[in-house]
């Protein structure tokens, strides 16, 4: 007699069948990955390829153009003694033409800009102060980009910087230029804060400076979400998720030390539409938020090897004239808390639709595309390689007169 299998026994058969399925899954599962590797292998010696064609021009760039701005900046130092304000009217003209070879690099590889809010050109020759959203290093080149088309503003700008800055290879034309190293941590705070009012008074004025760029969240926002929550939950603050409570020591130093008083102690402003406005010190304060698709946001090491797809940052910029900012240290904390907390759902609106919500006054949302011009990237790339040229066989000249 054949033995009959039991119900829900496989046949020996189809047990073998069934035994052997997984390791055949397997065997295509590996090669359709095979299949695939094989056939994105071009694309990505291609991207590779390109990286590493991008980190040499941007090697050769830093070689050309930083000692090249240090040279020039050393050969008019007798213009500096003759007409101070035409000698750093020239330095900044050449710092802004660095910082647009570093935007040039976000440029190419397709890292664009869309900007919403309101437009900041109309008060780019008043003097400002920017406060900026911080989740990475590609923050402070996003903003060399869509500050680019804004005038001479880049020309007459501070930025306040993490002091790590400080021994990167831009670091010695920041401190050519005047901006400020900030050096984190509560043992610090204080002495930094004395040493950034002593800044302001050495250099803001008499460098003719317009604008301050100002990170007051105080790190990026993965290093400083944890503890600004923690913050939030004893205190009773609102609990927030995009962006951080901000740090108020360094705005209340800046406000402090450049708005003008008028005769009656309140402080000198307007309103955005009056840019005729003959006051003088500070009178804007420009509310910033950098938003990046998917909260995915670009650091410095995808600007320069450009391994990223093309991808569109947005801004968003609201204008709050200086008359309306209360000056008050508690008045000005509970300010600046309401700005990041508006900062908050900003954000999350972005995130949810893929743009900003409407502004006052508007029916749809209105945003503008932030270009650069290629003709311009050209001519100050140019003129970097070719200062370069010319700097290396003068100091090769004089070397040969002397030795």
């Amino acid at each position: 007699m054949t033995a009959t299998p039991r119900r829900g026994t496989p046949a020996p058969a189809l047990r073998r069948r069934l035994q052997s399925a997984p390791a055949e899954k397997g065997r295509t599962d590996s090669k359709v990955r095979m299949a695939v590797t094989l056939e994105e292998a071009p694309w990505l010696g291609w991207i590779l390829l390109r990286a590493l064609m991008r980190f040499a021009f941007m090697v050769a760039n830093n070689l050309v153009a930083i000692p090249s701005y240090i040279c020039y900046v050393i050969i008019l130092q007798p213009l500096r003694v003759l007409d101070s304000k035409r000698f750093w009217y020239i330095e900044g003209i050449m710092y802004k033409w660095l910082l647009g070879m570093v935007a040039s690099w976000g440029w190419y590889a397709g890292y664009t800009v869309m900007e919403w809010g309101e437009d900041i050109k109309a008060i780019s020759k008043d003097e400002a102060v920017m406060l900026v959203n911080h989740q990475a290093t590609g923050d402070v080149c996003t903003l060399m980009m869509c500050l680019q088309d804004k005038g001479l503003v880049v020309a007459q700008m501070m930025w306040l910087m993490d002091h790590i800055f400080k021994y990167t290879n831009f670091g010695i034309v920041s401190l050519l230029h005047g901006d400020f190293f900030i050096r984190q941590g509560r043992a610090y705070r204080d002495q930094q804060l004395l040493l950034l009012k002593r800044h302001l008074e050495n250099y803001y004025r008499s460098r003719d400076r317009k604008w301050i760029v100002l990170f007051p969240e105080g790190g990026f926002l993965r290093k400083r979400r944890e503890t600004s929550q923690a913050f939030a939950k004893k205190n009773n603050l609102p609990f927030l998720t995009h962006v951080t409570l901000p740090r108020c020591g360094a705005t209340k130093i800046i406000l402090s030390e450049l708005v003008a008083r008028q005769e009656n102690g309140s402080p000198a402003g307007g309103d955005a539409k009056e840019l005729g406005s003959k006051s003088k010190g500070l009178q804007w304060i420009i509310d910033t938020t950098i938003a990046y698709p998917k909260a995915e946001p670009i650091d410095i090491q995808t600007w320069i090897l450009g391994y990223r797809k093309p991808t569109v940052t947005h801004v968003h910029y609201r204008i709050f004239p200086i008359k309306d900012v209360p000056l008050e240290t508690d008045d000005l904390t509970n300010w600046l808390y309401q700005r990041f907390i508006e900062k908050e759902d900003l954000l999350s609106h972005f995130y949810e639709t893929g743009a900003f919500p409407l502004s006052k006054g508007h029916k749809e949302a209105v945003s503008r595309e932030m270009t650069l011009s290629n003709m311009w990237i050209f001519l100050i790339q140019s003129f970097a390689f070719l200062s370069g040229y010319m700097w290396y066989n003068i100091i090769q000249y004089f070397y040969h007169c002397l030795f």
